[in-house]
């Protein structure tokens, strides 16, 4: 995960998963993304011991470090946020070889590296609006004059990071298109804009493919584009609707085939707009106003996990 110490426990996701994997009697370990190392084709982390508390002042206590095969352990949570950059694509790697030895890594590193959480909406182009795939300036710009408005986004950013809207007759088309581009060197994601946004960009948590029966709609504050927490979007529960429903029965079973136990799906009015593989939030939200467990939740099919890798073993 990321540092402990910088987490706000409130909203954080990771640490209601280890609130509930300490109340099960499981010992917990702390790894940071730069202990991870390999050595003649092992994966080994510098790990510590943790016991993790509901308060504010004192969240977490940390005994002293010691280093091992990561594949002592009975399960990892990768839990880095993005960006997915070069050093999360080795980290991937380097769980992928203590996946080899046994260890269960949620989610699946391979998967992981596949799912990218804009472009794999394009595996399902009946549950997401028109959307281009391009480092192309001019082809952007022809995409813009098509659908008159849009929305333009790195792909590997989070927390809605150089998100942009483009309108016909924005004088800064230009401008806006060579920065999220890097001046036609990266690849980015064009869709239409959906002005739905306003009414919520509704976050929906899978559990092995299964969605959690509520969703956490993210309000754009007053004169904001944007409906991410991270950006100011105050939030309200919400059922799903049928459309979500459908969408989640659609992503639901591909999903839990690559191992990905845990993700977070976006949906803008009918359409799906981002998969969220990497280190979806949202649990805490969800549960205080539904009096939910999802920790648990996920817990009980990393056990189901566990308890069927021990059966394979035996038989």
């Amino acid at each position: 995960m990321d540092p402990i110490d910088t987490i706000n426990i409130k909203k954080d996701s990771t640490f209601a998963m280890m609130l509930e994997a300490q109340s099960r009697g499981y010992t917990l370990f702390y790894i940071l993304q730069s202990d991870l190392f390999a050595k003649d084709g092992k994966v080994f982390a510098k790990m510590y011991p943790i016991k993790v508390m509901e308060n504010p002042e004192k969240w977490f206590e940390l005994g002293n470090d010691i280093t091992q095969p990561l594949h002592t352990l009975s399960s990892v949570l990768m839990r880095k946020d993005p960006p997915f950059d070069m050093e999360y694509i080795y980290s991937t790697y380097l769980l992928e070889l203590a996946e080899k030895e046994g260890c269960l890594i949620i989610n699946k590193p391979a998967s992981v590296r596949s799912a990218n959480e804009k472009l794999f909406t394009a595996w399902f182009p009946e549950c997401s609006p028109e959307t281009l795939v391009t480092r192309d300036m001019n082809r952007i710009k022809a995409f813009q004059e098509e659908l008159k408005h849009i929305v333009v986004k790195p792909l590997d950013g989070m927390g809605g990071t150089m998100i942009f809207q483009i309108r016909d007759g924005d004088t800064n088309k230009n401008v806006i298109i060579e920065a999220v581009t890097k001046n036609g060197t990266e690849t980015i994601m064009a869709q239409r804009f959906l002005p739905e946004f306003k009414q919520g960009d509704k976050r929906i948590l899978l559990i092995n493919g299964k969605p959690f029966p509520h969703g956490l709609a993210r309000i754009p504050a007053e004169g904001e584009g944007r409906g991410n927490l991270a950006a100011g979007a105050s939030y309200i529960g919400v059922d799903l609707t049928e459309r979500e429903i459908e969408i989640c029965n659609i992503v639901g079973p591909t999903l839990k085939e690559m191992g990905l136990m845990f993700v977070g799906l976006d949906v803008i009015g009918d359409y799906l707009t981002e998969i969220n593989v990497t280190s979806p939030t949202c649990i805490r939200e969800l549960d205080t106003i539904y009096s939910a467990n999802i920790a648990g939740l996920l817990m009980d099919e990393i056990e189901s996990e566990l308890d069927q890798k021990t059966a394979d073993n035996l038989s």
